[in-house]
Formats: structure tokens, C-alpha cells, sequence
């Protein structure tokens, strides 16, 4: 290692060999994987690294200088080409440019400069290696200063109704996640401080939100426990446990929200009461003040729900969302497993008796007309869509809005019924008193992507631009990014609609739709195709990787189909939008929109050749009864990050009346996300995947704490600039709410944090969410999840 090398008599050392070893391993891989994406028909890039990397790497294993050169240019030319196919986007550089550039770094060590160019001489080529980093660094300050999208004027403002509770999911019926409260606003919400933690003792999914009558809070826990707690202080008042059934399958650990009912007659038993729909196909009305069940609802407070269901396999139907009241009706549906087997438990829609429990009536998808009773031995129709998520209902129209699922199993659909086929991955709006069918609006035919419709449906009133008249509209999100705009009073699309043309399957026994609707008349968030230059990874070569997998797999854009090959899904089946759904800011009638921007890696598999080890994915199934299993999960690199590039969440905000995209922005930081499952802790904006909704008030703040980087953020509502944050200490599966508390006369914002699995990790994380806090912990509550309150010091509310 020491001798002198004899082609040069200034050099002393030999420079360390391990450094042209990791050039020569990096060369023949991006040599090998290069050609192979040359045979594919794409980019020579990577082969003409590879092949630089490995000459580069011999003449530096020799002690040549110009194995030193041919890496510098190397990494300028690698700079110059970056920037022609990505331009100014940092996170589409950092793959191509950084690791190059990490390793150039251990050619400037004063031992390797003398090895190679003698002590005598300049720094190692000077010239280029600093002109290469000076290059980065103002790429780096571009990106920085660079304005991905641009920011419209925002609408002038309305008064908006005051809504003193939040007795809805939604916030409302119609569900516009909108609070006409400014004691937090853009001016103070920098000084937010947690008011007050409490913790639920129980741990597993927490996706709930909660409710607010009066001086209370009601939140389901998880295993659909339900807890009430003062809204000012957090301290626990009681806790009903219905003591589930639990079947170790699927969500059943899941509870999303409550629905709340007020009897007309005051002086009733449980006047005023809770209803919840549980994970073990219950219905249950729990006593507002006393937490104990209502005895005259159904038998001893519950309503079985598997009743007229026929043969359920535990854990092959249950209810996650709840009910929503309609016209003085519970109206729900429910959850059936994904991808498992043809005839699966039905989808019907039921609405039943707030007071007294009985089913009123049932729409079941294989009959024409509602039903009120069935006769012995008789069931619902079998393996119809389902609609899992939550539901609207306008009760001065009287009806109330259905998003609905696509028919068991997910990606095979040559099986399916001419009433499935009509009625799946639709809205569909019933009469909240008979169950009768007003109309139907479908965003998906025959869909074999899992794209059900997920988001509860959104009812908003609006006078559109160039109109003298307010419009009455419900808007659908989806999963594949697009959103609907519906009169909510016959289905009509106030928002044009094209039927366009759509790649075709060529899987035996199926068949696809020529064409399916798209909400041209609306901003999308799926309108940008993927392309092998919008491939990523955190390094060359998993990003070569992702681009060879790109080229390999079938992908002709939006709803190419499933193939026996391998297809690239985009959106996944995890949207676009999710059940998180839309929010409204009822003053300006701008819609804030969460949406996801990522693939997945979709194939199938002929029955035939499915054995036990036959790998599905976490998103596939056996779909047993078809003539196909599928397989489906992220589309990924082989270090676990996605191979598409960033970002992944976006916030948007949309004026309704114009129907402008005012401003779009990723959503959440890589903080908590990193190769192979490692964190980064680099807080730098990325746009992450992110779970439940946005809420927004009249103060011009959008609050959102769903981000996979352990985050409660607050918005500008008119520029999408972000004013507060605060770490949770875990990552946020629910939507917030806000509310005035009637005792302190403070706007607090309140959100569910799921508990940690590591105690540890907990203990670690807990004191940060809890900065001058005021802890309520019941001794019931040790433990589990959090709800966290924050609200502005007492000085900044007088």
C-alpha cells in the first residue's frame, strides 16, 4: 500500500484501494442492470456509467490520475444529464447526484491527493471536483427557492353559519369538516401549547374522531370501547366496554367515529344516545350521560347484525364507520374481506330505529325495491359491493348518499351480477325513510382495481361563477384522484364528465369497460402519467432497478388493467382519496383536498399455478371461485422506498366556484421514512403517505395530523403555507376537530394518536407532545393511545 508507484515519482502512497473496490462493484452492476434496460428500450445512461465506473476503477486501483479525472467528469456529466431529464426537482436529483458526489468527496482526503498527484501538485483536479460541488450547491439553493406550483388570488369571504358542537363524524351531515371558529387563527396559531393529554389504556388502530356535545367529548376507542371525557380538562367521566368478539381478522380493532341522536321526546329512557356499530356485527345505543346501554334498544341494547347475512366466517364482516343519522334513521353498511372468495356476505344497506332498534328497511343490491322484513331462512343477496366507509345525508331532500365498494373479490370480475356491475364503485343516493334508490352515479365501471369509492361523500352549497343561482352538489372523491361534482338532488354532473377511452385487458375469462368517466371539468390528481424518468430509489442502482421493473411491467397509464405479467397500478388501491374524504371552507366555498400520489405493483396469477408459497402481497388474495389469485403491494425498490419519485401526499385547495386550483403543496417531511425501514430524521419537505382528513375554520387554518412523520399541522387556508406543527408521538390515523368549550370559552383543536407497540419508543416520544401540558390519566387510562388537546395560552384568549 505504501511502495511508490513507478509511473509516478512525485507520489509517495498508494491511494486506498477499497475506494476503486465499491467504484468497480457500483460499475458492473449499473453494467449489467444497464443493459438490460437497453434491451428493454430504455435509458443508455446507466449502461454508460457503469462502464465509465468500472474504467474509472481500474486507473484508480493502478495509482492513475486519470481514473480520478474520468470520476469527476463522470459526476459533472452525471449533473448535466440529471437536470435535462428532471430538471429543478430536488428529490429526483438527490439519487442521481448525491451518492456520486459522497463518494467523489473521499478522492479530496489529503492522503489520496498525494497518492495520486504527488504533494507538489494542485488539489486533485480542483477545477472540476469543486465545480461539481458548487454545481450541486446551486442546484440545491434552486431547488430551495423554487415555487412548484403557483398560488391564485383567494375568493373573498362569506359569513358562514356558527355550528357551536361537532356532533357529526363530519363535523355536519354533510360533512364538510368545517368549523366557523377564528379565536385560532393565522395571526396566533404559532403560540398553540398542549392543553391537556388523555390517555385511552388500550392500544391497536385509533382512526377515530371524536364527537363534542355540549362540555363533553365521545370518542370510540379501539376494539369499539367508547370513552367520555371533558372537553376542557380531559378527564374521564366514563367508559362503556362492549366486550367484543374478537375474531384476530382483519380491522377489528377499528373504530372510527360515533353517531349521535337527540329523541324528540325529552323525557324518554336515553334520550340521548350513542350509537355505535361494532367489528363483531353489532349495533349498539349507549345512554349519552351514563355510558350504560339503552335496554329498550333491539335486546338489551344491541341489534345483531349478522341476522338475514346467511353463513358469516368470523371476521368476514363487520363494521368499521358509523352510523350516519338521516331523516331520524341510522342508516349503515359494512366491511367484507377483500380478495378472499366469490359470494362473500352481502353489501346491503340498512336503516334502523334510533329508538327503538328495528330494521326499517334494507337495500339490498339483488333486489329492485327495498325490503322491510325478510321471510324465515331468507338472506340478503350474496358477494355484492359493500360500502364500508362513512355516509352523508341531506334530510331537507330526505335522503341520504351511499359510497359504495366494487364486488368480492377486488381484481376479477368476469363473475359478477348486472346489479353489481350497476351499482359498484358508485354513489348512490337512497330515501332515508324507505330505502328506495333516487339515483346513482358510477366513477368506475366494472372496476377490477379495487378503486370503491372510500371518501364520505360531501354536500356543499355554492353559486358557480358566471351563475346568479346557489347550486346544491355533492362532491365524490375516489381513490383514483378524481372528484365528482353532482347535483345532489338527481346525480347530474355540475362538473363535466367524459367517458375517454381506456386500455383493454387481455386476461382470459375478463373483460374491461371501453371507456370511464372522467371529471374533466375538475382539478385531478392523477392527470400525470408515469414515465421511466420518474422512477426513483436513493440510489443508481435501485432506481435502475425500478426502471427496469417499469419497463418490464405493463403500464399504458391510468386503469391499465391486471395482467397475468404484472401491471403498475396508478393510483393505488390506497387512492388518490381516501376515507379521510374532502373538507369545505364554508366562508370562501374552497375545497381542501388530501391526496395520495403512489403506485402499486399489481399481477395475477392463474389458478393453476397458486400454491401455499405463491407470494400475494399484503393487498392480494387466494380470490377463491375465480379463475385467478392476485398479487398486490407497493410498487417498490429492493431497499423498501418507492419507485416512483416524490411526493407522495399533496394538500391542494380548490375554488369551487371557478373550479381553479388555487395552490397544491406535499404534505409531510421524510423525518420518520427511510431505506429498508431505517428513519432519516431529515425534516425536509417531501410529501408523505398520510391517513384520515383535513379540517378548517373560519380562523383560515386547515389543521391535519394524519402524515407518517409524526406531525399535527396547521395551514394557511389561503396560500397553503404551513404556520405551526407539533411532534405527536406516533404517527396520526384520524381526523382532527375543533370546538368552543362552553366552561373555559377556549377553541381547542383535538386529535387521536394511536399507541406506540415499544413502550420504550412511548416514554421517549411522550414528553414532546406533552410541552406544558396539564396531564388527566384516569387510572382506567394508563397507557394505549393519546387524545391531545391544544390551545392557545390563557393570556392570547381573553
Amino acid at each position: 500500500m505504501n511502495n511508490l508507484l513507478a509511473s509516478d515519482p512525485t507520489s509517495r502512497t498508494r491511494p486506498p484501494r477499497i475506494f476503486a473496490t465499491i467504484l468497480l462493484l457500483v460499475g458492473l452492476a449499473l453494467t449489467v442492470g444497464g443493459l438490460r434496460l437497453v434491451v428493454l428500450g430504455g435509458s443508455f445512461y446507466y449502461l454508460v456509467c457503469g462502464m465509465v465506473l468500472g474504467a474509472s476503477a481500474v486507473l484508480l486501483w493502478r495509482g492513475n490520475r486519470w481514473g480520478a479525472y474520468l470520476y469527476g467528469l463522470l459526476t459533472f456529466g452525471t449533473a448535466i444529464w440529471a437536470l435535462i431529464e428532471v430538471g429543478f426537482d430536488g428529490w429526483a436529483l438527490a439519487p442521481r447526484l448525491l451518492p456520486f458526489l459522497v463518494l467523489g468527496l473521499l478522492l479530496l482526503r489529503p492522503s489520496v491527493r498525494r497518492a495520486l498527484f504527488g504533494q507538489s501538485r494542485p488539489l486533485f483536479g480542483s477545477w472540476i471536483t469543486w465545480a461539481t460541488v458548487a454545481s450541486l450547491l446551486a442546484i440545491c439553493v434552486g431547488v430551495a427557492l423554487r415555487e412548484p406550483y403557483p398560488t391564485l388570488p383567494f375568493p373573498a369571504a362569506v359569513n358562514s353559519p356558527n355550528v357551536n358542537d361537532w356532533q357529526h363524524w363530519g363535523g355536519s351531515a354533510a360533512g364538510r369538516r368545517y368549523a366557523a371558529l377564528d379565536q385560532i387563527n393565522a395571526a396566533n396559531v404559532s403560540k398553540l401549547e398542549v392543553a391537556w393529554t388523555y390517555r385511552t389504556g388500550a392500544g391497536g388502530a385509533f382512526k377515530a374522531t371524536p364527537l363534542q356535545i355540549g362540555d363533553t367529548l365521545y370518542v370510540c376507542l379501539p376494539r369499539n370501547m367508547i370513552s367520555a371525557v371533558d372537553s376542557a380538562t380531559g378527564e374521564e367521566r366514563w367508559r362503556f366496554d362492549p366486550k367484543l368478539k374478537d375474531s384476530k381478522i382483519g380491522f377489528t380493532t377499528t373504530c372510527r367515529g360515533l353517531a349521535y341522536y337527540k329523541a324528540s321526546d325529552a323525557q324518554s329512557e336515553c334520550a340521548e344516545r350513542l350509537l355505535t356499530a361494532t367489528t363483531d356485527a353489532r349495533l349498539i345505543a349507549v345512554d349519552l350521560k351514563s355510558g350504560q346501554k339503552c335496554p329498550g334498544f333491539g335486546t338489551n341494547g344491541e341489534v345483531d347484525l349478522l341476522v338475514g347475512m346467511g353463513q358469516v366466517i368470523p371476521g368476514f364482516y363487520y363494521v368499521t364507520s358509523p352510523p350516519t343519522m338521516a331523516s331520524g334513521v341510522a342508516v349503515l353498511g359494512g366491511w367484507v374481506a377483500d380478495n378472499v372468495e366469490v359470494k362473500e356476505p352481502s353489501g346491503v344497506i340498512r336503516g334502523f330505529d334510533p329508538i327503538s332498534g328495528r330494521m326499517l328497511w334494507a337495500w339490498d343490491l339483488g333486489r329492485t325495491e327495498p325490503i322491510t322484513q325478510l321471510a324465515p331462512e331468507e338472506t340478503y343477496t350474496r358477494g355484492t359491493p359493500n360500502a364500508w366507509s362513512v355516509f352523508s345525508a341531506d334530510d331537507e331532500l330526505g335522503l341520504v348518499y351511499i359510497p359504495t365498494g366494487n364486488a368480492t373479490p377486488d381484481y376479477y370480475g368476469g363473475h359478477r351480477s348486472p346489479e353489481s356491475e350497476r351499482f359498484a364503485s358508485s354513489v348512490v343516493a337512497l330515501d332515508a325513510k324507505t330505502g328506495a334508490m333516487r339515483w346513482s352515479f358510477q366513477t368506475t365501471h366494472h372496476d377490477i382495481w379495487d378503486y370503491d369509492v372510500p371518501s364520505q361523500p360531501v354536500l356543499v352549497d355554492f353559486v358557480p361563477a358566471g351563475k346568479m343561482e346557489k347550486v346544491r352538489a355533492l362532491i365524490a372523491p375516489t381513490k383514483r384522484g378524481e372528484l365528482f361534482v353532482l347535483d345532489r338532488a338527481t346525480g347530474r354532473p355540475l362538473a363535466d364528465v367524459e367517458e375517454r377511452p381506456v386500455p383493454q385487458t387481455d386476461v382470459p375469462h375478463e373483460w374491461t369497460a371501453p371507456t370511464q368517466p372522467f371529471s374533466v371539468g375538475m382539478p385531478a390528481f392523477n392527470r400525470e402519467p408515469l414515465t421511466e424518468a420518474k422512477m426513483w430509489g436513493i440510489t443508481p442502482i435501485d432506481q435502475m432497478f425500478c426502471r427496469i421493473q417499469f419497463r418490464k411491467l405493463r403500464y399504458e397509464g391510468v386503469l391499465t388493467p391486471p395482467s397475468l405479467g404484472g401491471t403498475i397500478q396508478y393510483p393505488g388501491f390506497a387512492g388518490g382519496m381516501n376515507w379521510g374524504s374532502v373538507a369545505v371552507d364554508e366562508g370562501s366555498n374552497v375545497l381542501i383536498v388530501n391526496a395520495l400520489q403512489m403506485g402499486n405493483h399489481l399481477k395475477l396469477y392463474p389458478r393453476a399455478d397458486v400454491t401455499p408459497k405463491t407470494k400475494l402481497g399484503f393487498g392480494g388474495g387466494l380470490q377463491r371461485g375465480t379463475p385467478y389469485a392476485a398479487f398486490t403491494e407497493p410498487f417498490l425498490s429492493p431497499l423498501l422506498v418507492p419507485c416512483q419519485q416524490p411526493p407522495y401526499g399533496e394538500i391542494a385547495a380548490i375554488d369551487l366556484s371557478t373550479r381553479a386550483l388555487l395552490w397544491r403543496r406535499p404534505l409531510g417531511t421524510s423525518n420518520e421514512l427511510g431505506p429498508v425501514a431505517i428513519k432519516t430524521k431529515l425534516p425536509i419537505t417531501m410529501g408523505v403517505p398520510y391517513s384520515a382528513g383535513s379540517i378548517v375554520t373560519k380562523g383560515g387554518l386547515v389543521f391535519m395530523g394524519g402524515t407518517m412523520d409524526r406531525r399535527l399541522r396547521a395551514f394557511d387556508v389561503r396560500t397553503g403555507k404551513m404556520l405551526w406543527s407539533d411532534v405527536l408521538p406516533n404517527n396520526g390515523q384520524a381526523t382532527p376537530i375543533t370546538y368552543l368549550s362552553p366552561r373555559t370559552g377556549k377553541q381547542y383543536v383535538v386529535l387521536a394518536v394511536p399507541a406506540v407497540d415499544n413502550p420504550e419508543v412511548a416514554h421517549r416520544a411522550e414528553p414532546e407532545a406533552q410541552r406544558g401540558a396539564r396531564e388527566t390519566t384516569p387510572v382506567k387510562s394508563e397507557g394505549g393511545g393519546w387524545l391531545i388537546a391544544y390551545a392557545l395560552p390563557e393570556a392570547d384568549t381573553r
